[in-house]
């Protein structure tokens, strides 16, 4: 199966270790030396409608994809989300 990079932009590409969706491919990097894809980019998510600006870019390389289908890449990639730590007052008796 041949893919060119403008295909790439209309598949998903969704987390081999949990089954996350990511996002859709939005830009590659190339070495310009070796004329090679070295990665693939998904622009991070606005915050607040974009007037927050947007989340970090996720970036994963070549070696990290597992396979390129009609719809979806799979790749190798966990999410690291930071959760924000909820606690309850303290309630004594």
């Amino acid at each position: 199966m041949n893919c060119r990079i403008v295909d790439l932009r209309h598949k998903e590409v969704i987390s081999k270790s949990d089954g996350t969706r990511l996002g859709f491919v939005d830009d590659v990097e190339v070495d310009t030396k070796t004329a090679r894809i070295v990665a693939i980019v998904i622009y991070g998510r606005l915050k607040m409608l974009g007037l927050l600006g947007r989340c970090e870019d996720i970036v994963i390389r070549w070696e990290n994809i597992e396979l390129i289908g009609e719809d979806t890449v799979l790749v190798n990639y966990r999410c690291e989300q930071k959760r924000k730590k909820f606690s309850l007052p303290f309630i004594g008796k």
